[in-house]
């Protein structure tokens, strides 16, 4: 099975898990007076979740090509070795760390130190215009998060504030 197939497959799984979640187990918990909105909020996961599995099954079920050989450019599952899969595993393992360390470090800690090293790992040698860009970038989407939509994001670690 070529690797478009076995993406596919693991979406739909991955879609039919996140619907039955949507249709079956969101709204047990509504309030009584939200029973009876047109739009709930498992709306939004119900509709992602049938076009994923539509996507995945048009996928999965669409005709074979026939060729064996990947055209240039296209990617071989034979030679996954030859990628930058060390890249590509570094960069999960640290969106998982950023995750993990959002609420304990803040938010601009923590994004700073993940924009800086993800773009060192990938390559970016020149620290002069990395650090400030990622700062920045880091303030501006916490002032539009905070200021603008009125989400509170703790911005510094909790040792800094009353927290510790």
């Amino acid at each position: 099975m070529a690797l478009d197939r076995w993406i596919a497959l693991v979406i739909l799984m991955i879609s039919l898990l996140y619907g039955y979640t949507a249709f079956f187990t969101m709204d047990a918990g509504l309030p009584p007076f939200m029973k009876f909105n047109a739009i709930w909020p498992s709306t939004f996961p119900k509709g992602l979740s049938v076009l994923a599995m539509l996507c995945a099954l048009l996928i999965l079920l669409s005709p074979s090509q026939g060729r064996t050989e990947p055209k240039p450019g296209d990617i071989d599952y034979r030679r996954l070795t030859d990628y930058k899969l060390g890249q590509a595993l570094i960069l999960l393992a640290l969106m998982v760390a950023y995750a993990l360390l959002l609420r304990p470090a803040g938010f601009l800690l923590s994004t700073v130190g993940f924009l800086v090293i993800s773009s060192l790992v990938l390559g970016e040698r020149k620290l002069h215009v990395l650090i400030p860009v990622a700062v920045i970038a880091a303030v501006v989407v916490w002032y539009l998060v905070q200021q603008v939509l009125g989400i509170y994001l703790r911005p510094l670690p909790l040792f800094l504030t009353n927290g510790g």
